[in-house]
């Protein structure tokens, strides 16, 4: 009885074993899948996902997951190139338009000289009026889709953030002082120095302003910190948790916001700090929004790239 139970027993143990391996096998072929599958997702590559085991379930699981990447990987591409179209036909569009909307201008200028009822003289007030929205407006979406179509980054150069921030907000000061806005600033003592572009940043704090500007219910904190995080808080009582998600958002306007604005200030905002390899984030506590930017310290040098990188951006932005 004892030799048949000490069999039953090495039975068992081998059965054990042989799970025990055929499991081992199972976990590292499901360890090799998800690192395959995390590489095709962050990488553009035509490389399918193989594996070392041989069990035909696991082998089964990857080929499924490949016909699926390949699904994702053209709809992606086909997203790219409509989103790349859309931004070319934009930028286009909103170029031949500047032509006419110029001569629209001039003739108002001419208008102006001429003599005209009181009745006159108040359309062409409302006329000019409009038409200055309507160029504000296509600036902005001019100035959107040519920084969002540029995908190798923004050479950088030195700057420092603490006096760069107080330029841009005593550009603002008529502006503030209309609105009896008395902004308060925080800035460290030591310079923070960063790697970025100068025109793209003095843009990112404008419109990080004008956005204060439209939501703020009277005040306005910026704090710099020394680790390169910038600050922008104010009370914004008719905003919410949900339209606060939204406001980087391409489009996206919030309805007690101003006309003038087409909802793409802070979606070009987001694109000029990413494009200088920061990071920017929008939070609501309290009826007080928050937008953090966050410029960390890294070292960069100068190529011949980075040089042409740099006389396009300069060259488009002399044509905004």
């Amino acid at each position: 009885m004892e030799f048949w139970l000490w069999i039953l027993i090495g039975i068992l143990i081998i059965i054990i074993l042989i799970l025990t391996f055929k499991i081992i096998l199972m976990k590292k072929s499901a360890q090799e899948i998800s690192e395959a599958f995390r590489d095709r997702l962050t990488e553009d590559t035509n490389t399918l996902i193989d594996i070392s085991s041989r069990d035909r379930h696991m082998r089964k699981l990857a080929r499924e997951i490949n016909m699926q990447l390949n699904k994702l990987k053209e709809e992606r591409h086909r997203f790219q190139q409509g989103d790349r179209e859309l931004k070319d036909a934009v930028t286009s569009i909103s170029h031949d338009l500047r032509t006419p909307l110029t001569a629209v201008c001039g003739y108002l200028d001419l208008l102006d000289l001429e003599e005209k009822s009181e009745d006159a003289a108040r359309y062409l007030k409302i006329i000019r009026n409009r038409t200055e929205i309507l160029r504000q407006l296509m600036e902005e979406l001019f100035r959107y889709s040519v920084f969002t179509s540029t995908s190798d980054g923004i050479p950088g150069e030195p700057v420092i953030l603490n006096r760069l921030l107080e330029e841009s907000i005593s550009a603002f000061y008529a502006v503030l002082k209309q609105r009896d806005i008395t902004p308060r600033i925080t800035l460290p003592e030591e310079k923070v120095r960063r790697m970025l572009n100068r025109s793209a940043c003095s843009r990112l704090f404008g419109n990080l302003i004008s956005n204060a500007l439209k939501y703020s219910d009277g005040d306005l904190e910026i704090t710099l910190k020394k680790n390169g995080e910038i600050v922008f808080s104010n009370h914004a009582s008719r905003l919410d948790k949900v339209q606060v998600g939204r406001l980087f958002d391409r489009f996206y306007t919030v309805e007690t916001a101003s006309s003038r604005s087409n909802g793409l200030g802070l979606s070009i905002a987001r694109a000029l700090t990413e494009q200088m390899g920061g990071t920017i984030s929008a939070g609501y506590e309290d009826g007080r929004l928050q937008i953090c930017i966050l410029f960390p310290e890294v070292s960069v040098h100068s190529n011949a790239r980075e040089v042409q990188t740099l006389e396009k951006i300069n060259s488009i932005h002399s044509r905004i």
